[in-house]
């Protein structure tokens, strides 16, 4: 038996994908169905490309549902204790600076279902989130990225 990828989160990353779902449930699938009905009444539908464009649309909300459907099936959310410590893990939230000279950068490490960079959310998978894990403050760690290396001191963990 092939056992499903485990997904780390917080209860509020849970609580944000269990909103979406519904929403996609309830709402945006009605529009699609509701988009699928005016599209036939057009007529032949082998050429109507609105009735096709809908169609592809319902496909791809389904491939959502079911994959947020198993993101929340299988997460696994990191616990008080688990963020209860003074070194980088899952759920802190840590602040560096790229050494020499460089700017602070302030990042929170969570689980892939939840990982937003422009929010300031980077996925535990990441090179960064995998280079500061275990790491406590004052620390400096070489990060490796596509981009190239950096060296940084970390500053803070909360």
């Amino acid at each position: 038996m092939i056992t499903e990828k485990k997904f780390p989160m917080t209860v509020a990353g849970k609580q944000k994908l269990e909103e979406e779902l519904e929403f996609l449930k309830t709402v945006k699938r009605k529009e699609i169905v509701e988009r699928i009905k005016i599209a036939r009444s057009y007529g032949d539908l082998s050429e109507n490309s609105e009735y096709d464009s809908a169609k592809e649309d319902q496909g791809f909300l389904e491939g959502k549902i079911s994959t947020l459907e198993s993101m929340i099936r299988n997460s696994v959310i990191i616990t008080e204790d688990e963020l209860n410590t003074d070194e980088v893990r899952l759920g802190k939230t840590v602040t560096f600076k790229e050494l020499p000279n460089g700017d602070e950068e302030t990042y929170t490490i969570v689980g892939s279902a939840e990982a937003n960079p422009i929010e300031g959310l980077i996925s535990n998978d990441s090179p960064i989130a995998k280079a500061l894990i275990g790491r406590r403050k004052d620390d400096e760690v070489k990060i490796t990225t596509p981009g190239g290396e950096m060296l940084v001191v970390i500053l803070k963990i909360k």
